[in-house]
């Protein structure tokens, strides 16, 4: 321990108790007389005794300073000294060695050692009667009948009557320290049966900094007789003129401050016994005696065991407490994991929940501060007020619960609203930016009974320049404004325990809104990367569109006409292609369109025959082109240029799964081939050739055009078989036009553009929120964390398939519908609860009749 520097006070200086800081205690230079002492070189010569070591081992030989130890002492003593010495360090802590022979003569003593700088501090207690019974067997019966199930004055109580039966001491006090280092007796035992301290207040001062560091080394501190002039250390100082360190000497003096503080408690022998938890000062066991008192070096090893396991047994009662909080948060989390189930925001379940909170942390308000966002309920600070509180927790060295009673000490501002937070729990829950839970409670005025006046200033007394203590211990009451109600270990371990489930919660809402915005930027570079294809292609086509009209026209309104008959046709394939989400469309709607936007009613001239046949997207739009300058010369030319002639276009399927369009036009005025090729002769005769490697022909007869086109099977998505009826619409086409999806659904699906797609379907139908899984364990998860109200289930996932989900769907009465390119099965209606079945790749229209089907099962 360095030592303080020594500072004097002016008897002129207004002082008060916190003077007695500057006191030296360690450094007295003397021991009490119950023990002796020396101060060994590290080869064990002795540079330092105390002047009553000859009367403790009855040694007069004269002059000890600069023998060696076993000038005075047995080898078996040192020997055993030394084998001690290294089961432990006593740098920090002192050995012990009970009823050891000093010298041949049956006289036992206690001996303690310890290294202090660079000397062996080795110090003498003669050993008291033999009391027939070991001394720590007294220790675990009294430490057993502590119940640690009740509350902590009944704990310090029982541990009060154990230390006194133990002690003898007149009269023992649980002392426990308070954030402010001042002390509260909370527990007290009196061989007079009477209470004097319990539940009285001693100010920090009483026990100064340097004494409460001392505590924390030297565990226990006995003071046999207060009227003892102890006895010298010669030589009072060293070679460097320093004096001897007795920080953990147990026979170490007592400071005339400390000696006149006992004179004014009226008793005459005491004993201080550090309760340490957590490597920190918790509390003492203060032993008074209103006599000379002195136990010996064993029994006070057995009271610091004592002390040691009273230390775990308040351990033991504080993690009931904190048992008991997790249990209060746990139902807490779970309340509020309902809440956000059903769709709520956070500030709402928590605000919602108030009540449940207050029930474990009573509280007069609370407040959520969230991304700089404030909302309360109950007593809280404004939120303009509030952005003091938050700065103040910013500021905060720690991460955890922060706690105080007594907010406007720590900031002054709170003063202007101390009526409505005088104190504060505030509970962290997020990393960086910090996000706060902030509990409010109101002020309480308190009548706190101390041991005298705290604030009393002292007088300097007759110890030179230092100060004497306080001579009244009279109970002095102080009414306490502006502080609230304490927080109990309870309230924080509860919030601490909230803490953790409300930084969880809003880790997982973090994550949820990162992989939300990666799955939107990814979405969004896949939209963009395919947007980006499309546009130059069709840039591309429009330059080459734009130039070969150009050279296949001779007027500039010719050239308009033409190009935006074109375009126009490019566009009309293009709706149609993105109304069916860029699937496979129909020929024979591909015709249509094209004639009702040139022919008008002369599209009623037009017959279509055979059957449909659905067109990939790039065959699609480059019959589209064919469509439209066929139709176009036909208006121009052929036989819709009167009005007589027909077209009559005949679909076949052929063998290999292609299909063949056989155009014939007749009725019409007589026809002349052209005299020369232009841009559209030559899509006609070139476009499906080239880009679908198919056959275009045309024949320009007298009588009619005819053409034949060959589209073949891979541009073929599928055919159709000529129904010339309308068909009836199905019994769910009603409710399917009406489908209106309400509340949280769930797409399964390990492909994510598909998983996209049905997403982006099924909030066109109106549903409000779409989960989207991949795996069975996901789905599951989210089926068993949100109340769903519907769900569209892919039928293989990879190396598993859905059927659990769907079980676990029909169990909580969810309706749901299986997408699949296994077709309806047997095996897979078996497998499956009773549900719709809609085939891959889906549209919307198959969809939204799944969906009806399946919502009004």
């Amino acid at each position: 321990m360095n030592e303080p520097t020594i500072r004097h006070i002016d008897p002129g200086t207004p002082v008060d108790l916190t003077n007695c800081d500057r006191e030296p205690i360690h450094l007295l230079g003397r021991v009490q007389s119950y023990g002796a002492l020396v101060a060994l070189s590290p080869d064990w010569v002795i540079q330092h005794a105390s002047e009553n070591l000859g009367t403790i081992l009855d040694h007069h030989d004269g002059e000890v300073i600069g023998q060696n130890i076993d000038e005075i002492v047995d080898a078996s003593a040192i020997a055993r000294l030394r084998t001690a010495m290294t089961r432990g360090d006593i740098t920090q802590t002192a050995v012990r060695l009970f009823g050891v022979e000093l010298k041949n003569n049956g006289r036992l003593f206690d001996l303690s050692l310890h290294q202090s700088d660079q000397y062996l501090i080795l110090e003498f207690e003669p050993k008291a009667a033999e009391r027939g019974s070991d001394v720590m067997s007294e220790v675990y019966p009294l430490i057993q009948n502590i119940d640690t199930t009740k509350d902590l004055a009944q704990l310090a109580g029982d541990a009060a009557r154990g230390l006194a039966e133990i002690a003898g001491f007149d009269s023992v006090m649980v002392y426990e320290f308070q954030p402010d280092h001042s002390g509260r007796v909370i527990g007290e035992c009196r061989s007079d049966g009477e209470t004097r301290y319990l539940g009285l207040n001693f100010p920090a001062s009483d026990i100064p900094v340097q004494a409460r560091a001392l505590y924390k080394r030297a565990l226990l501190r006995l003071i046999a007789d207060v009227e003892d002039p102890g006895s010298v250390i010669r030589p009072g100082v060293d070679a460097e003129g320093k004096p001897i360190d007795l920080s953990l000497a147990v026979t170490r003096a007592v400071s005339p401050i400390h000696i006149e503080y006992l004179h004014n408690m009226g008793i005459e022998a005491s004993m201080s016994v550090s309760i340490m938890k957590d490597g920190e000062l918790w509390g003492l066991f203060a032993c008074h005696h209103n006599s000379p008192r002195y136990i010996d070096y064993e029994r006070r090893t057995a009271v610091e065991l004592f002390a040691h396991l009273f230390s775990f047994e308040l351990g033991q009662y504080q993690a009931r407490i904190r048992s008991r909080a997790q249990d209060d948060t746990a139902r807490l989390q779970t309340r509020i994991m309902a809440h956000m189930a059903d769709g709520l925001a956070l500030d709402e379940s928590l605000f919602s929940l108030s009540p449940d909170i207050q029930r474990v942390i009573p509280h007069d308000g609370m407040v959520l501060y969230h991304d700089g966002e404030f909302s309360a309920t109950g007593t809280t600070p404004t939120a303009e007020e509030f952005e003091h509180i938050a700065k103040l927790l910013d500021d905060a060295p720690t991460p955890g619960i922060f706690s105080t009673e007594d907010l406007s000490r720590i900031l002054p501002v709170a003063a202007s609203f101390v009526d409505r937070a005088a104190g504060i729990l505030a509970i962290p829950v997020s990393r960086f930016p910090r996000d706060y839970l902030v509990l409010c409670r109101r002020p309480v005025t308190e009548k706190v009974n101390w041991a005298g006046d705290p604030t009393k200033a002292v007088e300097v007394g007759p110890n030179g320049t230092r100060l004497t203590p306080r001579k009244s211990f009279e109970t002095w009451q102080q009414d306490v404004e502006g502080k609230s109600e304490a927080w109990t270990d309870h309230a924080e371990h509860a919030a601490d325990q909230l803490r953790v489930v409300l930084l969880e919660i809003f880790l997982k809402v973090t994550d949820a809104t990162a992989e939300e915005r990666k799955r939107a930027q990814e979405q969004q570079q896949l939209l963009i990367s395919e947007l980006n294809h499309r546009v130059r292609n069709i840039l591309n086509l429009m330059q080459g569109l734009v130039s070969q009209t150009k050279s296949d026209t001779g007027s500039v309104a010719d050239f308009t006409s033409r190009l935006d008959g074109r375009i126009q046709s490019l566009a009309r394939a293009h709706d149609q292609l993105t109304r069916d989400r860029w699937e496979p469309a129909p020929l024979k709607e591909l015709i249509r369109c094209e004639f009702e936007a040139y022919a008008e009613a002369k599209s009623q001239r037009v017959i279509v025959n055979g059957p449909d046949a659905l067109l990939s997207p790039t065959a699609f739009t480059n019959v589209a082109l064919v469509v439209h300058e066929m139709a176009t010369n036909s208006m121009k030319y052929g036989a819709l240029c009167d009005q007589s002639g027909t077209v009559t276009i005949q679909i076949t399927e052929d063998a290999k799964g292609g299909i063949s369009i056989d155009w014939r036009e007749a009725g019409g005025p007589p026809v002349k081939a052209p005299s020369r090729r232009g841009f559209g002769s030559t899509i006609i005769e070139l476009s499906i050739p080239h880009e679908l490697k198919g056959e275009a022909r045309i024949d320009y007869k007298i009588s009619g055009v005819e053409a034949h086109f060959h589209i073949p099977k891979g541009h073929i998505a599928g055919v159709q078989e000529e129904d010339h009826a309308p068909a009836a619409p199905p019994p769910s086409s009603k409710a399917a036009q009406k489908l209106t999806l309400q509340g949280v659904g769930l797409i399964v699906e390990d492909t994510l553009i598909i998983a996209m797609d049905a997403q982006g379907i099924l909030e066109e139908f109106g549903a409000k929120t779409v989960k989207i899984a991949a795996s069975v364990k996901e789905a599951l998860d989210i089926v068993e964390s949100h109340k769903l109200d519907f769900a569209l289930l892919d039928v293989n996932l990879g190396d598993e398939q859905s059927v659990p989900v769907a079980k676990r769907l029909a169990e909580l009465g969810v309706p749901f519908v299986l997408s699949t390119g296994y077709g309806e099965t047997p095996e897979l209606i078996e497998s499956y609860p009773p549900c719709p079945v809609v085939q891959k790749p889906f549209s919307n229209e198959s969809l939204r009749s799944a969906f009806a089907k399946a919502m009004s099962r």
